[in-house]
């Protein structure tokens, strides 16, 4: 039976998280995810994939493992809140770093700090980590966090901006850089690299050079009015030196991160700094490490993820492009900028070999879960490499569809069709509108999966409207302070030609969208009557309330404007409430603090003062998607259950996951 009929079924399937290539090219190493033994969480361990074997697992226990790199002569170092055999009082309250010999044996702890490692780099015998630190004295630090901890104290005293971030509070600790050497049983001279770094390393994104030498970092500067640059600073291991490398009023430097083999350059994104008349733009920048002079390359491509060939002569770019994310070669002699891979799958992880003969990624698709792959940098020729993961069979087939815009703009999409679905069978329809807005239907979604719905009968289609990537900065200029009407009439475009198919049913249809999505999904509720019902999740629908409560006000206040400008006005859903008939599922976590849980309540009280039609899923213990497997079911059942009512005319029943 297919794993995407029984929803249980599905949140079972073990996920393919991330890849890395060891030093040599003989072997990579991925973080896979799979249900603990308790159904009721996720767990995580290390998998080794060589380049001519099959996978094999690394490591097993109840706390998982992540953030995994190799060392020059091929160990593995990760971080887990494993507990330490050899220690009396091992606390496993947050994750310390240990090390995996490549010849076998037992993982053993090399370094433990009281707030925890996070990512970590490695060069030679240096390697460089993030930990969370409190202010003061760094002797009695664990000490402090102990007596916080028994005293019953949580509260944050904060004097900038911002508090908090995704799904999680900043504070009281802040992160910091710290350096050593590998010894032979524990990291020794360890040392705060930033003990003056303040909020400034708050995204912790940082790369070593190859002689472990210098770190590239983000590091925030922050503005009058709450507002930050992000620049890019070396700092010097052996003395903590900093200098700026990178820095412009008008842009941001931000990741992917990757330093060249022969320690001259970095790479980064370059993100244009937003305005009310200035659109979204991110560029690929290659700068000289020592000079700091830099230049844009491959223009129009937002850069994903960046590996440098082993010349250090070119760089391998995994970018949007027409619903894809393909992989890119880019010279920096200027030369023509070539695709190197030709199918419809989506790349993350770039590593390439030593011999400058492949480059191994993740390779996903709409319709293809995500797994190894070796890419042959001559000709393009795709190998997928075993899993350490199953890759599910979807129920159904993939097609791209496009249509011609009201201003002449084309609009494409993917269509996933169901098994059986024909002129004499057409299937309902189920309009899947993507978040962002920054961003594209491209590859393997787990939160929102379109073959679910193709299983239970359902036509879902996935298009890419204004302010989509992959289709020229022309297409995001399209949508920039017009969110709604732009984007509504791509929409209704793309929804016209899909509707005309004779294999779908033009009058059993649903809208669905989530975050910018449902911002959408709540613009659409006000402003047509065209489908049978609507669910939104995580949407925005006040806009002058959500863009002073998210965790980055400053940046969508960049387009809107300041609070109660006309922008607000024009573009708010909730304008247009009194114009809402279409039955609504309003779905939203509680620790969401990109969009806060405000604009749900708002948006329910709205809807039950006016008596629409509508339900509320409400996840008190779940951010900006949902992620625990027992409230995965939770949302697959319902939205089904909802669907099923207003689509297809069967009597509502309430689901037993939420009964």
């Amino acid at each position: 039976m297919s794993a995407f009929n029984d929803i249980r079924d599905y949140v079972a399937i073990p996920r393919v998280l991330s890849l890395r290539l060891s030093p040599d090219g003989s072997r990579l190493i991925s973080t896979v995810q799979s249900l603990n033994p308790d159904g009721k969480s996720y767990g995580t361990a290390l998998w080794a994939v060589p380049v001519d074997g099959e996978p094999y697992r690394l490591t097993r226990s109840a706390k998982g493992e992540s953030a995994a790199v190799f060392t020059a002569s091929g160990d593995v170092l990760f971080t887990s809140a494993r507990p330490d055999p050899t220690a009396k009082d091992s606390s496993d309250e947050v994750p310390s770093l240990w090390l995996l010999p490549r010849a076998g044996g037992e993982a053993r702890q090399v370094a433990a700090r009281p707030g925890g490692i996070g990512a970590v780099r490695t060069a030679g015998d240096v390697v460089v980590f993030v930990s969370d630190v409190l202010d003061g004295e760094e002797a009695a630090e664990a000490d402090r966090r102990k007596a916080r901890k028994d005293a019953g104290i949580s509260a944050i005293l904060h004097e900038g901006y911002p508090v908090r971030y995704w799904d999680h509070d900043l504070g009281p600790g802040r992160p910091r850089l710290f350096a050593a050497r590998l010894g032979d049983d524990r990291l020794e001279d360890v040392r705060d690299l930033t003990p003056d770094a303040g909020d400034a390393l708050r995204q912790g994104t940082f790369e070593l050079t190859p002689d472990g030498s210098t770190v590239i970092a983000m590091w925030r500067s922050y503005l009058p009015q709450g507002e930050w640059r992000t620049d890019l600073v070396a700092i010097d291991v052996a003395t903590g030196e900093r200098r700026v490398l990178l820095t412009d009023d008008a842009y941001d430097f931000e990741g992917p991160l990757a330093v060249s083999p022969d320690g001259a350059r970095v790479a980064c994104a370059r993100d244009r700094r937003t305005g009310l008349e200035v659109s979204a733009r991110s560029e690929l920048w290659i700068a000289d490490l020592a000079t700091g002079e830099g230049a844009a390359y491959a223009p129009d491509l937002f850069p994903a993820d960046i590996t440098w060939a082993p010349d250090s002569s070119s760089v391998y770019l995994a970018a949007d492009h027409q619903g894809r994310r393909p992989i890119f070669h880019v010279p920096l002699d200027g030369g023509e900028v070539r695709r190197l891979t030709g199918d419809h799958g989506a790349y993350l992880g770039l590593g390439a070999s030593p011999d400058g003969r492949f480059v191994y990624a993740l390779r996903s698709a709409v319709d293809l879960a995500p797994g190894p792959a070796r890419i042959d940098v001559a000709d393009g020729e795709i190998t997928d490499l075993p899993s350490p993961a199953p890759r599910p069979q979807v129920p159904g087939t993939l097609t791209e569809i496009s249509a011609t815009t009201d201003d002449g703009a084309t609009v494409r999409g993917w269509l996933a069709l169901p098994e059986g679905a024909s002129a004499a069978d057409p299937a309902p329809f189920v309009l899947f509108i993507h978040g962002g807005p920054i961003g594209s239907w491209n590859d393997w979604q787990w939160r929102w999966q379109s073959w679910i719905l193709a299983q239970h009968g359902y036509a879902v289609l996935m298009p890419d409207p204004c302010m989509s990537t992959g289709y020229g900065q022309e297409m995001i200029d399209r949508g920039w302070g017009d969110w709604g009407p732009r984007t509504q009439a791509d929409l209704d475009a793309i929804v016209d030609v899909a509707l005309a198919r004779d294999d779908i049913d033009s009058e059993r249809i649903a809208a669905m969208g989530g975050s910018f999505g449902g911002y959408m999904a709540n613009w659409l509720a006000g402003h047509t009557d065209r489908y049978k019902c609507i669910v939104t999740h995580a949407s925005l629908w006040n806009l002058d309330q959500f863009a002073g409560t998210t965790d980055a006000a400053m940046y969508w206040q960049r387009e809107f404007g300041a609070p109660g400008s006309e922008r607000y006005a024009l573009l708010s859903p909730h304008q247009s409430l009194d114009k809402i008939t279409t039955p609504l599922l309003v779905i939203h976590g509680d620790k969401d603090y990109r969009v806060p849980i405000g604009e749900a309540l708002r948006l329910w009280w709205d809807l039950r003062r006016t008596e629409v039609d509508a339900k509320f899923l409400y996840f008190p213990d779940e951010n900006h998607w949902i992620l625990k497997p027992g409230n995965i079911v939770a949302w697959y059942e319902t939205v089904l259950a909802f669907l099923g009512q207003h689509v297809l005319g069967q009597e509502w029943k309430r689901p037993d996951s939420v009964a």
